[in-house]
């Protein structure tokens, strides 16, 4: 199938509307052909019935003499001239006409008037079950169309009148073949405008399926194109760029409430942490000197704790602003493993890495580098000691697929479905939960997807993916 063909609903659209004029057309032109072949019919049954009146009258008048078969003949001939004297391409008559008459009780050969031998006639008259006075249909060996044939039942005479009307059945023809000439040159040229209007139409949503696709969290002051007629489309147009009016006015309102509880809460925080250190430099009193200090390290953590928070926020709600730069992913996680050699050795870690070359995406390096340090250091405290790390990147249908695999415990069940969301931890966890939903909401900002799950051996397994939109050539 084409490519055009695959991706729009236009030729979806033309198909069914041209489906449906099809069989109309077509329904339509049976009932007509119905009614025409019908009419045709019960003007070769109303002949048929009006010359066998005339030629039973003539028959019971005639005396039964030498000229009788003669004039009866005569008078059949006759009634077959007042039929059109239709003939085909090439000259043949088209209608044919018999006439039959036997006697009850004579040994005379029957009088019959028609072409051929009447043999095969009286065979087909004898195998079919004829109502006297009702005209119905015969099929008399080596002749292509049926015969309508009426008779009528005297005392000492029956009497039976057929005709073959050849040139309604060639005309039926003829029409048919026309009609279906026209019926498929209308459908064809019914579906391509069809197709065209519907193309023309789904070109208008494209446009906008296009620029909203673009419209990012940086991006949010770009509008949709109004078109000046106002059809289902512009107001479906005007619709989302109010929509993106409360969206931008919402996202600009949560930046500035996260700046202002960013700064509200980091000032006196950093201001506390400062009086900490200088009391600290100061007085070398050994007697709370650790107590100061582990004081410093839970402000550094509440600090951490809520820039993270800040940050899953935003990129929970399409706010986070993103500083893209073509980032090497295989070299980035490369030079992130042989800065945690240290600390995966002192753990007794075996770190395996298998990465393919020139992976590279359009991302938020800061970010992503946050986002590796936290799976790493995730596998630090949560892994018992000599436990083996593997980390795997390729590229595969066109995007970026980052696993980190381990053969400890792995997920626990009570977590597993909700790792994502914030300030879920494990019961022996020391952190806030804030880990892997910070994780999750950055690799979507990127708009990648984050899973987690236990290998059969049961260790850990996180797979991370960013989509081909972000993907650039090496």
């Amino acid at each position: 199938m084409p490519k055009l063909l695959q991706t729009t609903a236009a030729w979806r659209i033309s198909i069914w509307t041209t489906l449906a004029f099809a069989l109309g057309t077509a329904l339509a032109f049976s009932i007509v052909y119905f009614l025409v072949a019908r009419a045709i019919q019960e003007r070769s049954d109303a002949w048929l019935n009006g010359e066998a009146e005339v030629l039973a009258r003539v028959s019971a008048n005639m005396p039964r003499d030498r000229l009788y078969k003669r004039i009866i003949g005569e008078v059949a001939e006759l009634a077959t001239r007042e039929l059109p004297d239709e003939r085909n391409a090439r000259g043949q008559s088209l209608n044919s006409v018999f006439f039959l008459e036997s006697e009850s009780n004579s040994n005379e050969s029957p009088l019959w008037v028609g072409p051929g031998s009447d043999e095969l006639f009286l065979r087909a008259i004898q195998q079919a079950k004829l109502v006297p006075g009702i005209p119905q249909s015969i099929k008399v060996e080596g002749w292509p169309t049926t015969f309508r044939v009426v008779f009528r039942q005297g005392k000492e005479r029956t009497m039976y009148l057929g005709l073959s009307d050849r040139g309604a059945t060639y005309l039926l023809r003829t029409l048919t073949l026309r009609f279906l000439v026209l019926w498929s040159s209308t459908v064809l040229m019914g579906f391509l405008i069809s197709y065209v209007s519907a193309r023309r139409t789904l070109l208008r949503v494209q446009r906008i399926t296009d620029t909203v696709a673009r419209i990012g969290s940086e991006g949010l002051g770009e509008r949709l194109p109004e078109p000046v007629n106002s059809d289902e489309i512009s107001r479906l147009a005007k619709t989302f760029n109010r929509m993106l009016d409360r969206i931008q006015s919402s996202v600009n309102e949560l930046r500035s409430v996260t700046d202002a509880v960013a700064h509200d809460l980091k000032s006196p925080v950093t201001s506390i942490r400062g009086a900490l250190e200088t009391t600290l430099s100061r007085d070398p009193n050994e007697k709370w000197r650790d107590s100061v200090g582990d004081a410093i390290e839970g402000l550094d953590r509440l600090l951490n704790a809520l820039d993270t928070t800040l940050d899953v926020a935003e990129a929970q709600a399409g706010a986070l602003q993103l500083d893209r730069s073509t980032v090497d992913l295989s070299a980035v996680v490369r030079q992130l493993a042989d800065l945690y050699k240290p600390a995966m050795d002192e753990r007794h870690h075996e770190v395996m890495l298998d990465l393919e070359e020139q992976v590279v995406v359009d991302a938020d390096w800061g970010l992503l580098n946050r986002v590796l340090i936290n799976l790493i250091e995730n596998e630090i405290a949560h892994l018992p000691a000599g436990c083996q790390v593997t980390v795997r990147l390729s590229s595969r249908d066109g995007s970026a697929i980052l696993v980190i695999e381990d053969n400890g415990p792995g997920f626990p069940p009570d977590i597993s479905t909700r790792a994502f969301k914030r300030f879920v931890r494990g019961k022996d966890s020391h952190g806030h939960g804030l880990g892997l939903a910070f994780v999750d909401a950055v690799v979507r900002a990127h708009g990648g997807t984050a899973k987690i799950s236990n290998s059969p051996a049961g260790g850990a397994v996180v797979t991370l993916s960013l989509p081909a939109s972000v993907l650039h050539a090496a």
